[in-house]
Formats: structure tokens, C-alpha cells, sequence
């Protein structure tokens, strides 16, 4: 049962909904926790929402996922500057613009880790790929 589920995982159209749904649960609480007091919590939990339905896609289905570990580097930096970049120009000018990145930055870097744990725990993460 569990190889069925990784082997359904695998498939990128099947795990876009899946992915986008556990990443914004990870990352809009951390939005909603960090994000300067300038941003009403409307605002913080529509940027946990619109910010990863902008990049997630370019994620999971465009960036080739061979050698592995330049596909997290790729990844990784099209999602945490993409969405850095988005917010700024969606909600500029900000009166702190440095702990807004930052929190950007570190719910990005919350779903990244967080996902990596699940994969590991589910077996379907092997970490010699990132070595290989």
C-alpha cells in the first residue's frame, strides 16, 4: 500500500495539489506569525496562499529534477527569491522591509525542511542523491 502511494506521489500532476496543500499549511502560519504589523491578517494569509500558487507549479512541474541536488538548489532559490520578489511588488513600499523578506524566506525554508522530513519518513527521501 505505501508503494502505491510513494508511486502516485512520483507523478508530478498528483502531487501538485497535494504538495501546494501541505506547503501552504506550513508556510501561512509562519506568515501569519512574522510578517510585520503593517499587514492585516488578511493580507498574510492570502500571501501564504498567492505566493506559493505562483511558484509551486514552476517547482514541481517545469525544473527538471536530474541531478537531484541541482534540482533543490534551482528549486529552492525560484521559490524563496520568487516569492521575496513577488511580495515586495505586490505590497511595497514596506516599513520593514528586511523582517518581511526574512519571514518570506524562513516560510519557505519551514515547508522546504519539513518536506524533506516527510519524504525521509515516508522512504521515499534518499539523502545519498544529494551526494551522487
Amino acid at each position: 500500500m505505501m508503494q502505491d502511494l510513494l508511486e502516485l506521489l512520483h507523478n508530478p500532476w498528483t502531487f501538485l495539489p497535494i504538495g501546494y496543500c501541505f506547503t501552504i499549511a506550513i508556510e501561512t502560519p509562519v506568515l501569519c506569525a512574522g510578517l510585520s504589523s503593517e499587514h492585516p491578517m488578511s493580507r498574510r494569509i492570502l500571501a501564504g496562499i498567492w505566493l506559493t500558487a505562483c511558484t509551486y507549479p514552476l517547482v514541481v512541474l517545469v525544473i527538471p529534477r536530474e541531478p537531484y541536488a541541482v534540482y533543490l538548489l534551482i528549486a529552492e532559490c525560484v521559490a524563496h527569491f520568487g516569492e521575496c520578489a513577488l511580495f515586495y511588488a505586490a505590497f511595497r513600499p514596506l516599513r520593514e522591509p528586511w523582517r518581511d523578506m526574512a519571514t518570506v524566506f524562513g516560510a519557505n525554508f519551514a515547508s522546504f525542511t519539513n518536506g524533506l522530513a516527510v519524504w525521509y519518513w515516508l522512504g521515499a527521501f534518499d539523502p545519498q542523491l544529494i551526494v551522487d
